[in-house]
């Protein structure tokens, strides 16, 4: 019992004297807060030194190659390219969340009304030209060339689940299934295949693999004997050893495979495109960093986007393009109508 008695009070002296060790907040002295919570994901960087682009997966490896090149003369400025697709990027931009954005087509109506809701004005500049390239599984050994009318007939709203099998595109093609892999609809090249093969804009069958992700369809091609698809010529032209190219005729007898010849001299058609950079206007002011990279962006654009696969605009473009950004020009010399085929970017250009 006396050890017991004895081992109790030495508890209760320890319990005091610690007690005594950590005295109770005052007024004065603020009680110890407990322990933050793990901070969410820092959203991009905005700031002075770092210029926010997003958008087209087809325009990325331009926009990507001239922010190199910037980043290597600006090492203290940052400039992230994300990829959403044109119509992502357009909701991002409209949104005041990125400074530019990449677009493989031109801008649609409700993406003029969505950023004019928002007090977003732009500038619209042409930095390249794109041909949609058409291909299939090196194994294909049937196909060589397709009419655009049988494109139409292939990706057409009416040929979901009635078109499914190559011997139907075509008298003499094997009855194997037809498996079809193409952009994203919230994809610029969407957009413009579907204006330029079936008509309307965003009218196609819904029963075919998309992604906004080009590196994803060049997987699914390379993987599928009974593969058809399209994206940028671009990606086609980093990844031919794994791809079929096929011919295009325009409906007048001369099959055409889209080059940096064919694409510039506009004898590949209907599926050669300018693309776009759109940059917001306000921003140019605020972040003078903006404005020196939108310099650099066209005096380079011609030569980094020969370097990575597409076709520089001609010198006459060029300066037209400039002279629009020199004047901060807003607006879109489409007048918000999206994909249009068979225009003159540089008549509509002059026409300002």
């Amino acid at each position: 019992m006396r050890t017991v008695l004895g081992i109790l009070v030495l508890l209760s002296m320890l319990l005091s004297a610690c007690t005594a060790a950590a005295p109770a907040p005052s007024a004065s002295a603020p009680a110890a807060e407990a322990p933050a919570a793990e901070a969410p994901a820092a959203a991009p960087d905005s700031g002075a030194d770092t210029i926010i682009i997003d958008g087209s997966s087809t325009v990325a490896p331009v926009t990507s190659a001239v922010a190199e090149e910037f980043q290597r003369e600006n090492p203290d400025i940052r400039v992230p390219v994300g990829i959403s697709g044109t119509g992502g990027g357009f909701k991002k931009f409209c949104a005041g969340e990125t400074d530019i954005s990449n677009a493989s087509r031109p801008i649609k109506e409700s993406e003029f009304e969505q950023c004019k809701a928002n007090g977003i004005e732009y500038i619209e500049l042409p930095v390249a030209f794109d041909g949609m390239a058409v291909m299939v599984n090196p194994t294909n050994d049937w196909v060589e060339c397709l009419t655009v009318e049988e494109l139409k007939k292939v990706w057409e709203p009416e040929a979901e689940g009635v078109i499914m099998n190559w011997n139907q595109v075509r008298e003499g093609f094997p009855d194997r299934p037809l498996n079809l892999y193409g952009a994203g609809v919230d994809s610029g090249t969407y957009d413009y295949f579907t204006q330029a093969i079936v008509g309307e804009e965003g009218a196609s069958r819904g029963d075919f693999l998309p992604s906004e992700d080009d590196n994803v369809l060049v997987q699914g091609i390379a993987g599928d004997e009974n593969a058809l698809g399209f994206f940028g010529l671009a990606y086609y032209e980093q990844n031919m050893d794994k791809l079929k190219l096929v011919a295009i005729d325009n409906n007048d007898g001369n099959c055409v495979l889209p080059d940096i010849n064919t694409v510039a001299n506009s004898t590949y058609q209907p599926l050669a495109r300018p693309i776009f950079i759109y940059v917001n206007r306000a921003r140019i002011d605020e972040k003078p960093i903006l404005d020196a990279f939108i310099d650099f962006y066209m005096v380079n654009a011609s030569e980094l986007s020969a370097e990575v696969g597409y076709v520089p605009l001609t010198d006459e473009i060029y300066q037209a393009a400039q002279k629009r950004y020199d004047n901060r020009v807003v607006g879109s010399i489409y007048a918000g109508g999206g994909s249009q085929v068979g225009v003159s970017l540089l008549d509509l250009l002059s026409a300002e």
